[in-house]
């Protein structure tokens, strides 16, 4: 009961003709597009600006800190690190000299020296987080 004859043949199968692929389409007459480039209108000047700021602002933060650390661990003012460190930081907080009068010397030191570190990082990080956004 099996039937022996065999199967109509598929156009493009065996050894027959190939079907038509279909209508055949040249090339496109206009070349796509090259890579996009970075120009400088891309806010890459404000970003790098944006850096300078926040950096500043770390290291200005970074000397008062030392400085605070340094005064209440005693350091030897003698020491030629230690002087360039105080005058670095006094430099740094010439405007807040004085503005807490207090009889123990550690906490004048660490409230003269601790709110500049805080105001600099505060505002260098805020103008440079505003910077970043545009």
């Amino acid at each position: 009961m099996s039937d022996t004859r065999p199967l109509p043949e598929q156009p493009g199968y065996g050894y027959g003709p190939s079907p038509d692929p279909g209508p055949h389409y040249p090339a496109p007459a206009v070349q796509p597009a090259a890579p996009v480039r970075r120009r400088r209108g891309d806010g890459e000047g404000t970003r790098r600006a944006a850096l300078v700021i926040h950096t500043i602002a770390d290291v200005a933060a970074a000397f008062l800190g030392l400085w605070i650390l340094l005064h209440l661990l005693e350091a030897n003012h003698a020491n030629v690190f230690v002087g360039f460190v105080e005058d670095v930081a006094a430099r740094l907080a010439w405007w807040s000299q004085d503005i807490f009068t207090m009889d123990t010397e550690n906490l004048r030191v660490l409230l003269d020296y601790g709110l500049p570190a805080v105001i600099y990082l505060a505002v260098g990080h805020g103008i440079a987080m505003r910077l970043r956004r545009f």
